[in-house]
């Protein structure tokens, strides 16, 4: 499908904030633990970043859209010239290839993660309100933005403080870091949340598939089931930890359930009212801290430069009444207060156990890290980020690579547990500090190879054959480990010269190749899930006499078995007749 464009303009503010109001009291009755009061304004803050296991936020203090969906009225709103009353529903288009994105992300978290439950309109709605879906639909035929849609700089002043992380890859700022893409995701985010969407063989965060995926996978990565409300909740504040970006979502999400329909691309309304300190009067919620009120009439504001956002004023032409254009003497600033973060010095380990453990187990001991300042003191509410490098497939219980979790009071984080793949030797799991540039702290995990103390036979039959001939029986082990199946045990099986010599046998009982050549000794075998192998068949040369095959595990376990050729027993001879 072509991409159209001709971006259509939004409705009268007038209408948008009675909606606004109307939905916001709606979402903010919905959503767990939130009151509101007589006008329908939220009256909570956001929940302590504790209250959940906390990943690094995708787009964490960074400004989104709180523009909030219209209200499903039959009654046409006024100077539209629209008699059918679906203009407020027109307003819940999405452009046809930003929701072919929600769509195929959907279907493939289905597949990968089927205990999630990702439902398309949650992605839909975190779309909305963090890029107007994608500024609007202005994506190419493969989904990529004409344009990129950066968030503020994220220079610790309005929003967090995070020094560049990707060399201005993504953002194109090699100092600060920015938020990306149609889900905004923060750089060093996306370079482990990211995934191919389009199987273009990129990750882009600016291509709606490529961050529609990203976005569906950082939603369910602690195995949450998103069907429960609780488990959602938790979801979409670990994105953004904010009540009223909860709610907005929320708004958006229910919204979209209740009926949306496909538009051309290029065509979708642009949200006007970002979330940050200031308010152009189009709603009630600053999309931060809860509800603020503008004095009247509403002073001309300061904008920073390079903090315009897709659809919002640029800055200076929001003076009422046409004002003078000379800008306001800005009010003094103070710095900020050090975070908890900032007064980060270094790491240290917290006590982690032995961390040893068999392929396919969960490691027993969890790593430990604790943040401290110079002078050794423990610093609580600090986000450490736990991340398993190098090529290994060792993952934290839920099948990611990266963790990040919130120091307790003590200063202690603790990464969810190991469970260790196939792959054996030494894995690194390294940890940082989310937003402060403080040494790594490595720690290190074994994988051993899957073991089994003992082998035996499944059966007790003799293993005999004519020369020339094939045995009948092919031969079966059964592999345990401290008296436990042993199941994807890694075995070797050679027909040897004798107990003493145990080298490869250059005659007698052989198996056969690919290629239907004798071959005396088989590597690369493995028990089943039952711990079960059954051998190749076995074939006997011209020569007779006893043979030894000896079967060993991974582990120790060993057992021989005798096989023997000798020929066939003649017929007695009929007496002569007397």
């Amino acid at each position: 499908m072509a991409a159209q464009f001709g971006l259509r303009l939004r409705k009268g503010a007038a209408t948008t904030a009675l909606a606004a109001a109307a939905v916001a009291a709606l979402a903010a009755s919905q959503a767990p633990g939130v009151t509101t009061d007589s006008a329908g304004r939220q009256t909570t803050g956001s929940p302590s970043p504790d209250a959940s296991p906390q990943a690094d936020d995708a787009a964490s203090d960074s400004r989104y859209y709180t523009d909030l969906p219209p209200l499903d009225s039959p009654t046409p709103t006024p100077g539209t010239g629209d008699s059918s009353g679906t203009t407020a529903a027109g307003e819940l288009g999405i452009p046809a290839t930003v929701l072919d994105a929600y769509k195929k992300a959907e279907a493939s978290l289905r597949e990968s993660k089927p205990g999630c439950n990702l439902p398309w309109q949650l992605l839909a709605a975190i779309g909305k309100v963090e890029s107007g879906q994608a500024s609007g639909g202005r994506v190419d035929a493969d989904g990529t933005t004409y344009t990129k849609i950066l968030g503020p700089v994220l220079n610790g002043g309005e929003f967090a403080n995070i020094s560049d992380t990707d060399n201005g890859a993504y953002d194109g700022d090699s100092t600060y870091d920015r938020a990306v893409g149609p889900m905004q995701f923060i750089p060093s985010t996306w370079e482990w949340a990211g995934r191919d969407g389009n199987s273009d063989g990129a990750k882009d965060p600016n291509n709606i598939y490529d961050a529609a995926l990203a976005a569906g996978h950082y939603l369910c990565r602690f195995d949450w089931d998103l069907s429960n409300d609780g488990n959602l909740r938790s979801a979409i504040l670990s994105y953004n930890n904010s009540t009223a970006y909860y709610n907005t979502v929320i708004s958006w999400l229910e919204s979209y359930r209740r009926g949306s329909h496909e538009i051309p691309d290029g065509t979708g309304s642009l949200p006007e009212t970002p979330s940050g300190n200031g308010n152009n009067g189009n709603n009630n919620g600053n999309g931060r801290g809860g509800p603020t009120t503008s004095p009247s009439p509403t002073p001309p504001k300061t904008e920073k430069p390079g903090t315009d956002k897709p659809g919002g004023d640029k800055p200076g032409t929001d003076k009422p009444g046409g004002g003078s254009t000379t800008p306001p003497t800005p009010p003094p600033t103070t710095p900020p207060p050090p975070t908890p973060t900032d007064t980060v010095h270094h790491l240290e380990d917290a006590g982690t156990a032995d961390l040893t453990a068999t392929a396919g187990d969960t490691f027993a001991g969890k790593i430990t890290a604790r943040t401290e300042t110079e002078a050794g003191k423990a610093v609580a509410k600090v986000r450490v980020r736990f991340t398993i490098v190098g090529d290994t497939d060792t993952t934290f219980t839920g099948g990611e690579s990266v963790a990040t979790m919130v120091t307790n009071s003590s200063g202690t984080a603790t990464a969810p547990a190991l469970v260790a793949g196939e792959k054996t030797g030494d894995v690194t799991i390294r940890v940082t500090v989310v937003g402060r540039s403080v040494a790594a702290l490595d720690y290190t995990a074994t994988v051993t190879a899957r073991q089994a103390d003992a082998l035996a036979r499944t059966t007790t039959t003799a293993l005999t054959c004519v020369p020339g001939g094939e045995f009948a029986e092919q031969v079966e082990v059964k592999a345990t480990n401290k008296g436990e199946v042993a199941d994807k045990v890694a075995v070797k099986a050679t027909l040897i010269k004798s107990v003493l010599d145990p080298t490869a046998n250059d005659k007698g009982p052989y198996f056969k190749d690919a290629d239907g050549k004798p071959v005396r000794a088989l590597t690369a075998l493995e028990t089943d899930e039952n711990g079960l192998l059954k051998l190749p068949k076995l074939y006997a040369d011209d020569t007779v006499g006893t043979f030894l095959l000896r079967i060993e595990a991974e582990g120790g376990g060993i057992i021989t078995v005798e096989l023997k050729v000798e020929a066939a027993a003649e017929s007695a001879s009929p007496s002569p007749s007397a």
